[in-house]
């Protein structure tokens, strides 16, 4: 039986994680790093998962989402061996390549995220008619969502994941992410929706994700995206660029190019820079108008 929470495990729960995968070797070869601090926590996690201060609200959390015992210890197992592996990847895309894409490849490569991907890829699954993606800040997870999407945080595992931290070095996690949302972006099987409150062209929304929905669009034409630009109040509320430059509570666009324009009109010509809630937002478009020459 899984251990209560608040009390240590019992010997045969602990074994039971261990030999789940298999990775035993692969944490001894891991523990014989010699990185400090973050990256040896990770390490001893991964030999001892049940250790991780986390394994209790995962797995209520899992078995509340109607995972089975079987499936939430094979995924913690494998989330930990994930962020124990992910420091070395990261140093190795560092030092191997100088393009981002590249790099970001190099981290994502991560067997145990690889792995993970096939044991929960089936709770990736979303539960309205309309996938949602953004980027800008994640709030507008919960912004799609409200609106009846679902984002990647939304769906069974996702959400489950969301509401731990992990680890505090966030590098090591978010290759898991950029992992489970090529998953989840293959199962687009209808309009999916894309928030836009800041346009970074080498985000993981633009880089990784819009162009494997045009590989999916291409095999599926009920595949389409629908852009909404977005932009935070001084009271911290989320709304909707229109083409005429206001704000309205839904502001659909055509297309990629319309959503940013309107987006970088409204950043340039109607953002109020005393407004704490968007000045984020407002200097990311103006550092990448500035790195293209573009007057502001």
């Amino acid at each position: 039986m899984p251990a209560a929470p608040g009390r240590a495990p019992h010997p045969a729960e602990l074994a039971a994680l261990q030999r789940t995968v298999g990775n035993a070797a692969v944490t001894r070869r891991l523990q014989r790093l010699e990185d400090p601090g973050v990256r040896e926590q990770a390490r001893a996690h991964a030999a001892d998962p049940v250790s991780h201060g986390e394994w209790g609200t995962f797995r209520e959390d899992m078995a509340q989402a109607g995972f089975s015992r079987d499936v939430t210890e094979i995924a913690w197992q494998l989330v930990l061996g994930g962020i124990a592996e992910q420091g070395q990847l990261n140093d190795e895309a560092m030092a191997r390549f100088t393009e981002r894409q590249a790099q970001r490849d190099h981290r994502a490569s991560n067997s145990w995220y690889q792995e993970l991907v096939k044991v929960v890829g089936d709770y990736l699954e979303i539960d309205t008619p309309t996938l949602a993606l953004w980027s800008g800040g994640r709030e507008l997870s919960d912004y799609a969502r409200g609106k009846g999407h679902t984002p990647l945080e939304a769906t069974a595992f996702g959400a489950v994941v969301d509401r731990l931290a992990l680890t505090p070095d966030w590098m090591l996690k978010t290759p898991m992410w950029n992992v489970l949302s090529k998953a989840f972006v293959s199962r687009a099987r209808g309009p999916v929706h894309i928030f836009l409150r800041a346009y970074n062209p080498e985000s993981v929304l633009i880089a990784q994700e819009v162009p494997q929905l045009r590989v999916v669009m291409a095999l599926d034409p009920a595949v389409r995206l629908v852009w909404h630009p977005v932009y935070a109040t001084e009271d911290g509320s989320l709304m909707e660029i229109t083409g005429r430059l206001g704000l309205a509570p839904d502001a659909p666009c055509s297309g990629r190019d319309e959503c940013v324009r309107i987006l970088y009109d409204y950043l340039r010509l109607v953002h109020d820079p005393a407004n704490p809630h968007s000045q984020r937002a407002h200097a990311e478009m103006s550092a990448h108008l500035a790195a293209n020459g573009t007057p502001q």
